[in-house]
């Protein structure tokens, strides 16, 4: 299984509210019928985090296919023509990012009905080659962020060895996702030596400090 994943923020002018409502129930539509499309999840910036900051993004898409011929097998086809056509219509085009990855679950847990997802957006040190950061994101760091105890499911979606063919530098290394009961769970996390003894491992592989955004996620149906 292959994932696609897209950041973005809203057309600008656009409301949070406005954002939300077209990208579930008009683009959402359009892009559940996408040929070989095996699940869709949309999350979105919880309303509170635009009090204080503008956050990292405002909506991250995760796209689940068989493989990347699935994939290939998109262009020229009139639904994926009007996915495109229609991401003007509440897309900044020129925030959005797209990186193709390999989910590793590094915590098996529940996703919880209502819960809170954050989502850190990863990237790697210059001097780390691929290879080395993302070994040491998995076998090293993962340990670390699975043992807090608030978390209760932890993947990470890591961007594909031909996202760096060619000496390419992808947009994104991966994403780092994390699921909690809720945001006080969240922050209480934040009080914990795991949290402590993850957060001290992040400088030997990730540029800090992280973007991240809090989210609810919505699961879009086929």
């Amino acid at each position: 299984m292959i994932k696609s994943v897209v950041v973005f923020r809203r057309k600008p002018g656009m409301s949070v509210e406005d954002f939300g409502h077209y990208w579930q129930h008009t683009h959402g539509p359009l892009v559940a019928r996408l040929p070989g499309l095996r699940r869709y999840v949309q999350s979105q910036t919880l309303a509170s985090a635009y009090a204080k900051r503008t956050p990292a993004c405002d909506g991250v898409a995760e796209l689940w296919f068989d493989d990347t011929a699935a994939l290939r097998a998109l262009t020229g086809t009139p639904e994926y023509a009007a996915v495109l056509a229609d991401e003007p219509n509440f897309i900044d085009g020129a925030s959005r990012i797209e990186i193709l990855t390999d989910d590793i679950v590094i915590k098996d847990g529940p996703r919880p009905p209502g819960g809170v997802k954050n989502i850190e957006l990863v990237k790697k040190r210059p001097d780390l080659t691929p290879e080395a950061f993302h070994r040491h994101w998995e076998v090293v760091h993962g340990p670390l962020g699975g043992s807090i105890p608030q978390v209760l499911r932890y993947v990470q979606s890591h961007t594909r060895s031909g996202g760096y063919r060619d000496g390419r530098q992808p947009p994104l290394d991966g994403v780092a996702l994390t699921w909690f009961t809720d945001t006080q769970a969240m922050r209480a996390s934040a009080t914990t030596p795991e949290y402590d003894r993850t957060r001290d491992d992040e400088h030997n592989f990730v540029i800090e400090p992280l973007d991240f955004v809090i989210t609810r996620e919505r699961e879009i149906a086929l």
